[in-house]
């Protein structure tokens, strides 16, 4: 496969405020992604600029009733600096890798995008992070970016977070293609799967990239987007993606996620396409990582698709 020459810029948007926190008192670890990756020496490795950081506002345990979401103001207000920057990035005609964070920094990029016309979104992540609560009662004013950013970057969600700027939906849901979603009992338990199995949405499952391969699934979602009426694609990675095997350092390990060649075959194909204008990670969590294999093996392969 043929390198796409790129100019590619880091920038750390290091937010966690999308995410419940993993036990009383404790913000998610999250929040120490991008550091961590930078120690394992992505931004030198990549011969990329640095970009700096977008700083998040901090992160608050209590409940929000009026956009529903936990911290979803701060949110809404940090999405906009971020695509700023992003968009800041683009125009210099950069490949933004942005670091986070959990997947509620979605937003931004998806902001970014918009503002600029009409762009396509790859996401690879072991949840569809789109379906509805069965019971969404249980979770007013804690509802979380990070576990519904497909669904609130496609339209779907309080005005104060999918329409920021008048501008939503970011992303046609048409123009959007999942890799990797798998469903466990629980899964199925909690939340309704059919409106993401109906929406226009290109689906490739897990049980898609067993039976056809992972090069399979991202040249078929590299085909829907080159069909769509877009200007470009974003390619969202959410590390539970990959099996817990090599990543358990999320906050939902994966039990049939993407193997590491699985992976990195999967994104050097999407980023094989020069019409992929930036990407970015979320979910590693450090501090469930204390050795820090699993971020160093995430570095090898990021750096690896990039540079094939």
């Amino acid at each position: 496969m043929a390198l796409v020459q790129r100019s590619i810029a880091v920038l750390d948007a290091p937010s966690n405020l999308g995410l419940r926190p993993p036990r009383e008192g404790h913000e998610p670890g999250v929040r120490g992604l991008a550091a961590a990756l930078r120690g394992h020496g992505v931004v030198d490795r990549l011969g990329a600029a640095d970009a700096g950081r977008v700083e998040p506002p901090p992160y608050s345990f209590a409940a929000e009733p009026v956009t529903g979401f936990l911290n979803g103001p701060a949110i809404a207000e940090f999405s906009v600096r971020l695509a700023d920057r992003v968009g800041d990035l683009l125009d210099a005609r950069r490949f933004p890798l942005v670091l986070g964070g959990d997947c509620g920094i979605a937003l931004g990029p998806a902001l970014a995008l918009r503002r600029r016309g009409s762009y396509g979104f790859v996401y690879l992540d072991g949840h569809d992070d789109y379906s509805p609560l069965r019971d969404p009662a249980s979770r007013h004013g804690r509802f979380t970016a990070g576990g519904t950013a497909l669904a609130l970057v496609t339209g779907h969600g309080p005005a104060a977070l999918t329409d920021i700027e008048g501008l939503g939906p970011y992303i046609a849901e048409e123009h959007a293609a999942h890799i990797g979603v798998q469903y466990e009992p629980e899964d199925l338990e909690l939340f309704d799967h059919e409106p993401f199995r109906t929406s226009p949405i290109h689906r490739y499952p897990i049980e898609y990239v067993r039976e056809h391969g992972a090069a399979a699934a991202a040249e078929a979602a590299r085909r829907d987007l080159a069909a769509a009426p877009v200007e470009g694609h974003w390619i969202h990675i959410d590390a539970d993606v990959l099996d817990k095997s090599v990543m358990s350092a999320v906050d939902s390990p994966n039990p049939d996620g993407l193997s590491l060649p699985e992976f990195t075959e999967v994104l050097a194909t999407l980023l094989g396409d020069p019409r992929a204008v930036g990407m970015h990670v979320g979910i590693y969590d450090p501090e469930l990582d204390p050795s820090g294999e699993a971020g160093g093996a995430l570095v090898d392969a990021l750096v690896t698709a990039l540079t094939r």
